[in-house]
């Protein structure tokens, strides 16, 4: 066994005899229901109104110090810490016991006299204690570092514990969800659900999870989105409605991707992409505003400025300024492959035009959106639920919010075209058959929908855990995701 497993499995040992010591003097060391009056910060930021108060405290301890006959102690709750002092001649003998016996990690019940310490410190004079839960493991001294990144994700847990930054963003990241909620129920719209396991995996060009169901002997796969269950519900006359819940794909990890993340989906019938743009930035600065209490968010060295208006630039005059690459001018798919090529990329002997010019987009123009931007005007062959531009048939009504190079929203004006849609799923479900399985599947049951009549509507994803990144300075999509996906452990 290693030198550092021997170690902890002797701290473990000596915490059981101290369990064990507990129950033997007729105590549970794994207690019952304990009632607070308050929390630790609110102790320590109205200290006038609690000076000499009786407080009841519940928390885990996180340091302890012995000096004689008193000692000092620190316990942590949800809201914060405040130090706990223990005096044995006010104890009594039992109770003084019970405070030496306590390790670091345990979770005990105070009860106590708030004062202030001659050095200034803001405290509880202990009068009664009661254990709570019993740690029979040490609490890791070091936790933070690149060397110890994948156990936080692992033991997310003990993260939470000895890391309050942690336990900072993922409560930031409740704020910004329910912000969210709030903006849209004032707005109006209407939260639904919809289903998680489809027969057929719509609304996005994803490779899907597949699992079966065993009664009904059949396939289904795990939502890539939820988009056409909730353009159904338009159908049926919801006018303004949104989900946030989960979705999945079966694609690579990296900081920005996890196989299993949390959307946000809206739908407004009879508005378009342009009002989709006015929601989304109205949205998403409100809820900086709320969260952060400032519009600009520091990220990886830069200050975002959550301001509005922002940019707005069109996809192919983008890809001009930063390329030289004109293709307003270059309108064939061979022409098109070739003056990519020219830029170095790799690009499939296949590729349509529209496929190309999102190629060069994502290696020689994501890199420069730093800012808030709307980039508009998406080739049809990328976007097939999106509507055609009237002026320019090849590209659509639809739009993607860039920040700090990342994709945070995508929206369009819906295509309620049925037969221009069942036209786009063929052509999807042939490149599926050519071998791309991320290509979109032919949905019947969706278009029949359509064919009652689907209104004209504005559609809007925004990515919550790229946003809560964002907004809490996070660097890794796996910071935002309290049990990120992860390979297991090796043995």
């Amino acid at each position: 066994m290693p030198e550092q497993e021997q170690n902890l499995s002797e701290l473990k040992k000596v915490r059981l005899e101290k369990m064990n010591e507990l129950r033997s003097m007729g105590l549970d060391p794994f207690g019952q229901r304990f009632e607070r009056n308050t929390l630790t910060k609110p102790i320590i930021e109205g200290f006038e109104q609690w000076e000499n108060q009786t407080a009841r405290v519940a928390g885990r301890i996180m340091s302890k110090r012995r000096h004689g006959k008193a000692g000092f102690a620190h316990l942590q709750d949800i809201a914060g810490r405040i130090q706990l002092y223990f005096r044995r001649d006010d104890l009594g003998e039992e109770q003084y016991e019970l405070y030496k016996k306590l390790d670091i990690g345990d979770l005990v019940g105070i009860e106590g006299r708030v004062f202030r310490t001659q050095k200034g410190e803001i405290s509880i004079h202990v009068e009664s204690m009661v254990y709570l839960s019993k740690s029979l493991h040490p609490l890791p001294e070091k936790w933070h570092g690149l060397k110890d990144v994948e156990l936080r994700y692992r033991q997310r847990y003990l993260d939470l514990i000895v890391n309050p930054e942690v336990k900072e963003v993922f409560i930031k990241r409740s704020q910004i969800i329910k912000e969210i909620r709030n903006y849209l129920d004032d707005k109006g719209f209407l939260e639904v659900e919809t289903p998680m396991m489809q027969p057929i995996p719509g609304g996005a060009t994803a490779r899907p999870f597949i699992t079966h169901h065993n009664a009904l002997d059949m396939d289904l796969y795990l939502r890539v989105a939820p988009e056409l269950y909730l353009k159904r519900l338009l159908i049926g006359g919801l006018e303004k409605v949104y989900e946030i819940n989960r979705s999945f794909r079966n694609e690579g990890i990296s900081t920005r991707h996890n196989p299993e993340f949390t959307m946000l989906e809206i739908y407004q019938a009879y508005a378009d992409y342009e009002d989709m743009m006015a929601l989304t930035e109205e949205l998403i600065s409100r809820v900086v505003l709320k969260v952060n209490g400032s519009m600009q968010v520091e990220f990886e060295g830069q200050v975002i400025d959550f301001s509005t208006p922002w940019k707005r630039v069109q996809m192919l005059e983008a890809i001009k300024e930063h390329t030289g690459l004109d293709f307003n001018t270059i309108t064939d798919d061979e022409s098109a492959r070739q003056s990519a090529r020219a830029l170095g990329l790799e690009i499939d002997d296949q590729a349509s035009r529209g496929e190309v010019i999102n190629e060069v987009f994502e290696a020689r123009v994501e890199e420069h959106l730093i800012q808030p931007t709307f980039v508009y005007g998406h080739p049809v062959e990328i976007s097939p639920l999106a509507k055609r531009n009237r002026e320019h048939p090849e590209l659509t009504d639809r739009f993607e919010v860039f920040i700090m190079q990342r994709e945070i929203a995508n929206a369009f004006s819906e295509l309620n075209d049925p037969i221009d849609q069942k036209q786009r799923f063929v052509r999807q479900a042939a490149k599926r058959a050519g071998g791309d399985a991320e290509a979109h599947m032919m949905d019947e049951d969706y278009i029949a929908a359509m064919e009652y009549g689907m209104p004209p509507a504005g559609g809007l994803g925004i990515g919550i855990d790229r946003l809560v990144m964002l907004i809490t300075g996070s660097p890794s999509i796996r910071d935002v995701i309290l049990f990120p996906t992860l390979r297991p452990r090796e043995q």
